[in-house]
């Protein structure tokens, strides 16, 4: 059976506060639960405070009654002050369960119960076992937060969070499985310079602080990243590590790197508490360990004498020049620091409020120092998002402004590559070719290890007719990031597509986390292949997800250089069905 529970993020902190009135708030969620549970075929077991245990026939039921709930949990909460709204957090696992009378027992009982205290408040997390059974049957998209060793469960359990929107699932991990027998990895060997920093630890009174743990991770990781000697694990890849369940040697190893840096963040009033360690994985020991003891101002300097002991700790030997331009300009002040990085945590979520919400904390941080080159990049990412996804009903003037804010970003410190970066994407969706590589080529010579730059960049290549450079980049790409987001995967279909190998596009498609979005490559490769039946199976998935899609819209916003790779697409998906 699909086994779900599902609580009440924060009830001690609101019953402390309103008892009676978040009882009765909690009670009337409960009602609606099992209100609505029959229709989805589900039973309400049982609950408990702010808690509920309900179990299902089917395990796609289970997960389109989560989203429901989420759904009118969320109309619910509209209008109500912060705190008064009721968030629930749903764990969702299938398997066995033993009935013993009335009760029942089982160790997928327990999975469900670990994924539910995992999610965060307002978030539908499952097993891997219930993603498998799901994946192909909802249109929903899939996130990996990684591979969890919950306490009293003697194996790993992957977990996956639901969005509701799959396409901007595309640009989240994914769970890669035998990633090290990979055709597109067995010929390339650890580099003996290759390292991961991983989340560094927060301790602190105040857990909304946490952002200064993550920006010192996330600059550490960038500053190393410009070393082109360097081999450095992708941002995205060691956040799954954030847990901690695994010790950094594991996860180095796990991720195919010889290195490790680990570390933990204690903030208290204006002074921090930094220790940090780098591993050798291969040979499982510290190599250098050291603590510091400084005040919060002296961050960015602290930053670079991290990474100056980093790299003579690994012997690279590293040019001056490579040393000089390492720096990214800092802000003026702390808070427009801060801004930016609580605005990347909200961006990374991918859904419309969270974005609306990051680019507001980026104007804060344009607002406390005009001068401050990320904020303008980051905020250019968010126009370009909101291209990215149609969340906009003026996308020409969401691409200008995502040309505009990269170009100030560039004017204030051109020696970032998040600059050029949105800078290509937004040439290459106005159909401005060459502006878009020599954009984006700028970008990966200053970062020459960002993989989501590479991603873009070989989407921008397969466009103007360059598929092989592409395929290229992207492998490269996923060996930097090796729980690299569908996005990769979609990219890489689309070059294989553009080439004709249309087996090797459809291979390539089928191994998406989400496969919702990379139907449409399906579609048109089947029909190209002579194989209607198939094309046409695909083709109704594609209108079932997106009941309004037109391929004359598609062909109208395709950035393609070459008139003839827009009408190759166009008449697959014209044969299909579409």
């Amino acid at each position: 059976m699909a086994v779900v529970f599902a609580d009440v993020a924060n009830f001690s902190t609101m019953m402390s506060r309103d008892e009676v009135g978040t009882t009765l708030s909690v009670a009337g969620r409960m009602e609606t639960f099992r209100a609505v549970i029959t229709s989805f075929g589900g039973e309400f077991r049982s609950s408990a405070g702010d808690s509920a245990f309900m179990v299902f026939e089917s395990a796609v039921d289970a997960v389109n009654f989560a989203i429901e709930m989420q759904n009118r949990l969320e109309q619910e909460n509209n209008g109500l002050l912060p705190g008064e709204q009721i968030w629930f957090r749903f764990g969702i696992n299938l398997g066995e369960v033993l009935f013993s009378g009335t009760e029942i027992t089982g160790e997928s009982i327990n999975i469900a119960a670990r994924i539910e205290s995992f999610a965060a408040p307002g978030q539908v997390c499952i097993s891997g076992a219930t993603y498998d059974h799901v994946c192909n049957k909802l249109n929903y998209g899939y996130e990996y937060l990684g591979g969890q060793d919950f306490k009293n469960i003697g194996r790993t359990i992957d977990v996956f969070q639901v969005h509701q929107n799959p396409t901007t699932a595309a640009m989240t991990p994914g769970l890669r499985r035998n990633l090290e027998n990979s055709a597109e990895f067995k010929e390339r060997p650890v580099a003996s310079q290759s390292i991961v920093v991983l989340p560094f630890g927060f301790q602190g009174s105040d857990i909304a602080d946490g952002w200064f743990a993550d920006g010192l991770t996330e600059d550490v990781t960038t500053n190393l990243s410009r070393f082109h000697e360097f081999f450095v694990i992708a941002r995205g890849s060691a956040n799954l590590y954030a847990d901690r369940s695994k010790s950094p040697a594991q996860a180095a190893r796990e991720l195919g790197v010889r290195y490790a840096v680990d570390g933990t963040v204690r903030k208290s009033g204006n002074r921090m508490r930094i220790t940090l360690q780098l591993l050798d994985a291969l040979q499982d020991r510290t190599i250098w360990g050291e603590q510091y003891n400084r005040n919060i101002e002296d961050i960015f300097d602290l930053q670079d004498e991290i990474t100056q002991i980093i790299v003579s700790a690994t012997a690279a030997r590293i040019e001056a020049t490579e040393r000089d331009r390492m720096r990214l300009l800092p802000p003026a002040n702390l808070m427009a620091y801060g801004y930016v990085l609580q605005g990347n945590r909200h961006v990374l979520k991918y859904t419309q409020p969270e974005v609306r919400q990051g680019r507001h904390l980026y104007e804060n941080a344009i607002g406390s120092d005009a001068r401050y080159a990320r904020a303008y990049a980051a905020k250019s990412r968010t126009f370009n998002l909101d291209w990215r996804y149609d969340w906009t009903d003026e996308p020409d003037m969401a691409l200008d402004d995502a040309l505009n804010f990269a170009r100030e970003a560039i004017d204030l410190d051109d020696a970032d590559a998040r600059g050029y970066g949105e800078l290509g994407f937004a040439h290459l969706y106005r159909k401005e070719h060459d502006p878009a590589i020599n954009a984006y080529e700028r970008a990966l010579k200053l970062n020459p290890n960002d993989a989501d730059l590479m991603s873009d960049m070989a989407d921008a290549l397969a466009h103007m007719g360059r598929s092989e450079e592409a395929i290229d980049l992207l492998l490269n790409a996923m060996r930097l990031n090796p729980f690299y987001p569908d996005q990769y995967v979609w990219h890489l279909g689309g070059a294989y597509f553009n080439l004709k190998q249309y087996d090797q596009a459809i291979a390539t498609i089928q191994k998406m986390q989400n496969p919702t979005e990379g139907r449409r490559i399906l579609a048109a490769s089947y029909a190209h292949l002579g194989r209607l039946e198939d094309a046409r199976r695909q083709a109704d998935m594609v209108r079932e997800a997106h009941p309004n899609f037109s391929i004359e819209r598609w062909a109208a916003v395709q950035p393609d250089k070459f008139e003839e790779d827009v009408q190759h697409f166009f008449d697959g998906m014209k044969r299909a069905g579409l």
